[in-house]
């Protein structure tokens, strides 16, 4: 999307990085990390913006120091280097988890309180760190913008960072799920938000990118009508399933789900993402849109029958 709208787009890459979704684009590399400073630096250094996606997606990896290397020190060397660029923008791209969730049904929106310190969502208080940090730069001059995605969905999540949701709920009988419920989003319509925060977003803001909220029930009964399944869906309490996978994880025994998923599944994440679409001029569809082309290429790639 970057380079449809005329940018030139240069790609901080790590030895290690997986580049096939980028191999044949008319892109600038330049290897670095964004736990090395120095890299960044130069990496950076005659851009007009940096978007800073890096972070850490996948649920075995919540627990990793990785982590808060990443995402909160990396956010701190990424805007320490644009402090040193006059007037470089930076797109931090953060979550939904960042803005708040609740145990009852309620929507929030970037103005509201993050109210969370449960030790166990480590990713979301990460990325409220990382924000805080954002805040930090900006009162020294740094034009920092926030992007906060919802849980996104889309063709070609060939990591299962959200698809592995959908072929759990199929491949399950019966379905069990928790009290708890998630906003939605189209891998391209995030996109499409990113890139309108970069031309449009104005510095010290906040934009939430999400389209419908669901409860977890409702996406578990909405992915198995998208597949054609017809199983049993059954909501077991909260309070049983943390004490399941609290016992569980202390005796190491073993889970059907990762046990780092529950103090997220087990909270309402609902948010409004009108804020993007006035300003940014983007839409979001809802989450029959959003889930079925995803449904469609698991299908297609043979995950699910």
């Amino acid at each position: 999307m970057l380079l449809q709208a005329s940018y030139e787009v240069r790609c901080l890459l790590r030895p290690s990085s997986r580049t096939e979704r980028i191999d044949g684009l008319p892109v600038e590399r330049v290897q670095g990390d964004v736990r090395d400073a120095d890299s960044l630096r130069n990496g950076m250094m005659g851009c007009q913006a940096t978007i800073h996606l890096a972070g850490l997606s996948s649920w075995g990896e919540i627990d990793s120091p990785a982590l808060k290397q990443v995402v909160e020190d990396g956010t701190r060397n990424v805007l320490q280097a644009a402090l040193d660029l006059p007037a470089h923008r930076v797109i931090f791209v953060s979550s939904v988890a960042a803005v708040n969730g609740s145990d009852q049904p309620e929507v929030f929106n970037e103005s509201s309180e993050f109210t969370l310190d449960d030790p166990e969502l480590k990713y979301a208080l990460a990325k409220r760190n990382a924000e805080l940090q954002c805040r930090k730069a900006l009162a020294q001059g740094v034009p920092v913008i926030v992007v906060n995605p919802a849980e996104v969905y889309g063709p070609s999540d060939t990591a299962f960072v959200t698809a592995g949701n959908l072929i759990h709920f199929v491949r399950s009988k019966p379905v069990l799920v928790c009290s708890g419920g998630t906003s939605v989003a189209h891998v391209d319509d995030v996109a499409a938000g990113i890139v309108a925060a970069l031309a449009k977003g104005r510095p010290g803001e906040r934009y939430i990118l999400a389209g419908e909220n669901l409860t977890i029930r409702q996406l578990a009964a909405l992915c198995l009508q998208l597949a054609g399944r017809r199983p049993k869906v059954v909501t077991l309490p909260n309070y049983l399933i943390r004490a399941l996978t609290c016992v569980a994880t202390k005796l190491q025994l073993p889970l059907p789900y990762n046990a780092g998923v529950i103090p997220y599944a087990t909270r309402y994440w609902f948010v409004d993402g009108s804020k993007a679409q006035r300003d940014l001029g983007v839409k979001f569809r809802d989450a029959r849109a959003t889930l079925a082309p995803t449904i469609a290429w698991l299908k297609q790639e043979g995950h699910i029958a």
